[in-house]
């Protein structure tokens, strides 16, 4: 079953479980961070408007950690709402993440470089050994390092908390990879927006891909959820899930034209997305 939920401001984008038990969320096109208690009254906190946050997770100091790609900021927001801003360089920071060393790493997508920051505000930036690669998506995985995409490059990315990077390339021509997770099996697993595509990827670079049924589809965002991984569906209007053998089942939302983007557990163990039309959509079994 799929239930929609209307939020206030516009353009909801990405969606995480925050530590009091509550939906955090961007909303990309008015410049706010939203706050839903499942069963409660939505809250949005107001950015500058034309910020553009985009991903937001939990970091390891217990606030909300966010990228804002057209103000070229990293932002953090408490459980309370008061919100704090690092400026970058310009350099449009997109995925964030919390790493093992206990910072937010971050890519910055015309710049090809993976940034951190400590929860103190200290920011280091490393470059990648590629041009035009645009880092997207990033995580961290089973083996003490930060994985992401590079959506360009049609590849995946690791680095180590020394800097070191090594770059995977895809099998597939002109996949361009987005969103990353970290997978139930000890594997990456990411999608492939432009050739319809799951792709998982072992710590030692093996490469698998995974065709959807609809290969226009358009994938952005996965998470894990169980046993298995669950993915939006932007162009075709639909979440999905795939099992770590590569199972893949999808189904349709409810509007037409809704443009899932982020996706996520929430708090009362039901999936939810961030729809762009204007709504959160709660999925449950």
């Amino acid at each position: 079953m799929i239930q929609e939920h209307a939020v206030p401001g516009s353009g909801p984008y990405a969606i995480t479980t925050g530590p009091d038990c509550a939906l955090w969320y961007t909303l990309v096109q008015s410049g706010h961070i939203g706050r839903l208690v499942p069963g409660e009254q939505p809250t949005s906190y107001e950015l500058d408007p034309g910020s553009g946050p985009t991903i937001i997770v939990p970091g390891p100091d217990g606030a909300l950690w966010f990228t804002e790609y057209k103000g070229h900021r990293i932002g953090r927001i408490t459980t309370a709402g008061e919100v704090t801003e690092f400026p970058l360089p310009e350099c449009g920071p997109y995925g964030i993440a919390a790493g093992p060393d206990g910072a937010l790493w971050f890519a910055e997508t015309t710049t090809d470089r993976i940034g951190r920051i400590t929860t103190g505000g200290e920011t280091a930036q490393f470059p990648l050994p590629l041009t035009g690669a645009f880092p997207s998506a990033i995580t961290a995985g089973p083996d003490d390092a930060m994985w992401f995409t590079m959506n360009q490059a049609n590849a995946i990315g690791r680095i180590g908390m020394d800097g070191e990077v090594t770059v995977h390339p895809l099998p597939a021509e002109a996949a361009a990879p987005v969103g990353i997770t970290a997978g139930p099996d000890g594997a990456l697993w990411f999608v492939e927006i432009a050739a319809g595509q799951i792709g998982r990827i072992t710590v030692d670079g093996e490469v698998t891909e995974f065709p959807l049924p609809d290969r226009a589809a358009r994938p952005h965002a996965i998470t894990p959820a169980g046993d298995a991984l669950w993915f939006t569906e932007w162009g075709g209007n639909r979440v999905g899930s795939v099992t770590t053998e590569g199972a893949i089942t999808t189904y349709d939302l409810p509007t037409p034209g809704s443009e899932p983007h982020g996706i996520a557990i929430g708090p009362d163990g039901a999936l939810w997305t961030a729809l762009e039309h204007g709504t959160l959509a709660r999925i449950t079994s």
